[in-house]
């Protein structure tokens, strides 16, 4: 598993080659709930969709492909535990703000 300041640098720069400066938090696991609150909710899907790209998940969507790249490699998106609880908070709060 990775450690958390790796994981961390590894999705800052993953954002930086996307362009995705405004909005992006590192990961952080633990990561408050009430910072992910204050997102948007574009700002919330980058945050959750940055970590798959970190992992090399295939996106299948133009505005995915568009915003993170043609980034698929192994583990193809397969999250630590830290990162899938870090992904469960955004969703969480994508859903609280009725994101689509």
């Amino acid at each position: 598993m990775l450690g958390a300041e790796r994981v961390r640098g590894r999705v800052r720069c993953a954002a930086a080659a996307a362009g995705i400066a405004t909005g992006m938090m590192a990961f952080a696991p633990g990561a408050g709930a009430q910072a992910l609150g204050e997102l948007s909710c574009r700002a919330l899907w980058v945050q959750r969709n940055a970590v798959y790209a970190e992992q090399g998940y295939c996106f299948k969507t133009k505005d995915a492909i568009a915003t993170f790249g043609e980034r698929c490699y192994a583990p193809y998106g397969q999250l630590t535990p830290d990162q899938q609880r870090y992904v469960d908070q955004v969703k969480a709060w994508e859903a609280r703000k009725g994101c689509r």
